[in-house]
């Protein structure tokens, strides 16, 4: 242990260094989490000396806007915040597992990504304690599916962590932006709530609903009927170039934007529809999870689907919303995150 030669300064005296005056277990070389970094290194875990996934943003500003008036009196949001511009993919979810499921304890994988028709290819090899996955060509960078909103606070939890690797604990999925320590049925992740020091999170239905809607010119409440920055009604054209205005939903008797063996579209296939912020996809390709409770029983759904009809891609379409336990995996949910900065917690 030598003080004299640690060039971080948010380390207690007597922490042991390496020879670059580092702390030991510093693996990211950041000194910015360096008592997290240490006390996973005691802990045996070995995160990567880079993030394993990095999550593109968009900033959400104008905080203190107004509640939508001509929809359902959502997306007013007091402070910055910003949110992920695309579905999280298969082949960051699969990175994920990578990191904290060789052996699977809390159920992140859902067989169904690999055997379904509509799943999003991520394949499970090996046996528990061993596990590793992988997600199958051309499937990487479109929207993971069949995670429950249990899923979706661990991905948030293991982001808030810093991306560490190691078995699903309180240091990786089950503390951080959650306090989740084991929860698992519907009845104890109902009442998982988001920790006043989170950063990485699944969006509220205001975060989530401003990030889609609102008009991004300044604290108004000024909102477009649809997250593709128009309310006129989209359409479901997959095309080169992207005119704009379209999205990934089910236009009817066999309109679909792509089919087999697809069904969902890369996040940024639709170039020019995004919202006025600059999110892809918060309609159609995947219903996206968020931190609403409906009727004491439900998590919240926003945005559609592939399978979805365009109805459901509009701001005020909630009581279309469909209504499943914070357990319920399907091939049309997935999820978006949102980033809380420091200032705002």
């Amino acid at each position: 242990m030598d003080d004299a030669i640690d060039v971080c300064n948010n380390t207690p005296a007597g922490t042991a260094v390496d020879a670059e005056g580092r702390p030991l277990g510093d693996v990211d070389l950041d000194c910015d989490t360096d008592l997290e970094d240490y006390a996973l290194f005691q802990q045996g875990f070995t995160g990567p000396l880079a993030p394993a996934i990095v999550i593109d943003i968009v900033p959400v500003g104008y905080p203190g806007n107004a509640n939508d008036t001509h929809g359902d009196g959502y997306g007013g949001v007091g402070y910055e915040f910003n949110i992920g511009k695309y579905e999280v993919t298969a082949g960051q979810y699969a990175e994920f597992l990578n990191a904290v499921a060789a052996t699977d304890t809390y159920g992140l994988y859902n067989a169904s990504m690999w055997s379904s028709t509509y799943g999003c290819k991520i394949e499970r090899t090996g046996s528990p304690g061993s596990y590793s996955y992988s997600v199958a060509a051309d499937w990487a960078t479109r929207p993971v599916n069949y995670v429950s909103w249990g899923d979706a606070a661990r991905f948030a939890n293991w982001l808030h962590n810093g991306q560490p690797t190691g078995p699903q604990g309180l240091a990786t999925t089950e503390g951080g932006s959650y306090f989740l320590d084991g929860a698992t049925t519907d009845a104890e992740l109902l009442v998982v709530v988001r920790e006043p020091n989170a950063t990485w999170v699944i969006p509220s239905e205001d975060e989530w609903y401003k990030a889609a809607y609102h008009m991004n010119d300044g604290p108004t409440g000024n909102y477009f009927d649809y997250p593709t920055s128009s309310s006129s009604i989209p359409d479901n054209n997959l095309v080169d170039p992207d005119p704009g205005n379209n999205a990934t939903f089910y236009g009817g008797s066999g309109d679909w934007t792509i089919g087999s063996p697809y069904w969902r579209t890369e996040v940024s296939a639709h170039e020019s529809s995004q919202s006025p912020y600059g999110t892809f996809d918060q309609g159609g390709n995947v219903w996206e999870w968020n931190e609403a409770i409906l009727y004491g029983s439900y998590c919240g759904l926003r945005g559609g689907s592939f399978v979805s009809h365009e109805i459901t891609l509009h701001a005020g379409s909630r009581y279309l919303t469909p209504l499943y336990y914070p357990t319920s995996e399907f091939d049309f949910i997935g999820l978006r995150v949102c980033e809380i900065p420091a200032p705002t917690r």
